[in-house]
């Protein structure tokens, strides 16, 4: 049986650290899976669609699935899919209601930040 690894986010303006980040976690099991906020939920003043998102994600080849969200329960994608890791970013916290999962944590990379690039 594969090893799923789940990371989530928002991925507005995909930089070096988001690329760092996503190979990390895809070397922690067989299968990546990213949860991508729901346009509802992705509030960023430089916010992109969840269509272009996906479209740039899928351009790095490194995520083997890619889906978004559910736009009222952040957990419910992530309840479905059961994966064996959720990784997190240096910045990221765990949604309460998914504390019975590994969670395993990725170092940022440099200075990189969406925030700091908009």
């Amino acid at each position: 049986m594969k090893k799923k690894v789940l990371v989530g986010g928002s991925f507005n303006a995909i930089h070096p650290g988001h690329v760092y980040f996503l190979n990390e976690a895809k070397k922690l099991g067989d299968e990546l899976i990213v949860v991508l906020a729901h346009d509802k939920n992705n509030k960023k003043r430089y916010a992109i669609s969840a269509r272009e998102r996906k479209k740039l994600l899928k351009s790095l080849n490194i995520a083997d699935k890619i889906l978004v969200g559910d736009s009222k329960d952040k957990t419910k994608v992530i309840k479905k899919i059961k994966p064996d890791i959720i990784a997190l970013g240096y910045d990221q916290k765990l949604p309460e209601g998914l504390e019975s999962f590994k969670v395993a944590r990725i170092k940022k990379l440099g200075d990189y930040s969406t925030r700091a690039q908009k």
